[in-house]
């Protein structure tokens, strides 16, 4: 009876939400340029910082058809980087044969051959970058782990260390939510690190804005830095990026747009959000993704965020 009476912990996901919208911004109007959007990523341009999230098993247009698919089409239309996560590899092919320039993210199996194997894939099929999913490893009770028959397990950083060695594409580490982590990932040599609670797989989960700025200082631009969770229109990611991200994925508005308008619906998501991201970089003399000063952020109730 104690257990079922006990007060839940408060949702990741809103702690995530309100402090988006603690991040107030101020505005710059003089010697303002029309803004750049375009992104450069693992040498090859694209025409937004705002990219696919690394879902899985999405359901098409109406509820038919492969989502994940649909999802790599849009992101081509609209110039884009897709991100791909759990599926099979007939799957993945399909999302190759799309021509979106796709990171594969691959889930930390107990069996280490099939890690390896999705890995080569990755590689024979050009896909931009591989990564894996590190936070999957236990469930909410600290087991290992256990996704559609799928055992999970922990990886140390020599066997992180090896996947960055063995493939000839950057390696990316997904689940990253300190600086400590952040350290690591640059010691094993990762090609790039994703700062995510994956959408609240732990309660009372950090943030990833409030732990963004010590994690960016710790990588120091030395390889990108991609965020998701909660990233729902322009303004969280103008935040984001000004906080140090290179870019932002999008996942909730992507999948409902998917699921009413397929491909075009995916495309048009984030086109909007890039231009919601445009207005708020002309309205604060923000030249290029690359150079949002963090001096424009300020918390609710007063203080520039980045003297807190």
């Amino acid at each position: 009876m104690e257990h079922m009476l006990r007060e839940p912990a408060k949702d990741s996901n809103e702690i995530t939400r309100e402090y988006f919208d603690e991040i107030l911004v101020e505005m710059r109007h003089i010697d303002a340029v029309t803004p750049d959007t375009t992104l450069n990523l693992y040498g090859k341009t694209f025409s937004t910082p705002i990219m696919m999230a690394a879902l899985s098993h999405l359901k098409g247009m109406d509820g038919k058809g492969d989502g994940m698919v649909e999802m790599a089409q849009g992101a081509r239309m609209a110039g884009t980087v897709n991100w791909a996560g759990m599926g099979t590899e007939e799957q993945f092919s399909a999302i190759a044969a799309t021509g979106a320039p796709t990171i594969r993210i691959i889930k930390p199996y107990e069996d280490e051959s099939l890690v390896l194997r999705k890995i080569a894939q990755a590689e024979e099929l050009g896909a931009l970058a591989v990564g894996m999913d590190l936070d999957h490893a236990f469930n909410a009770r600290g087991r290992a782990d256990n996704v559609l028959g799928h055992p999970m397990r922990p990886r140390t950083l020599k066997e992180i260390e090896s996947y960055c060695r063995r493939t000839k594409l950057p390696f990316i580490l997904k689940g990253i939510l300190s600086a400590a982590d952040a350290g690591k990932c640059l010691e094993a040599g990762a090609g790039g690190i994703v700062v995510s609670h994956h959408h609240g797989i732990i309660p009372t989960a950090a943030a990833p804005l409030m732990v963004l700025p010590e994690i960016a200082d710790v990588i120091n631009k030395r390889i990108p830095i991609f965020v998701d969770c909660g990233i729902m229109n322009g303004a969280d990611a103008f935040k984001a990026l000004a906080l140090g991200a290179t870019a932002v994925s999008v996942g909730r508005p992507v999948m409902k747009a998917i699921s009413k308008s397929g491909a075009q619906g995916a495309a048009d998501t984030i086109a909007e959000i890039t231009a919601e991201l445009a207005g708020m970089m002309a309205r604060t003399c923000s030249p290029d993704v690359g150079h949002i000063d963090p001096s424009l952020l300020w918390r609710r109730g007063g203080g520039k965020l980045t003297s807190l």
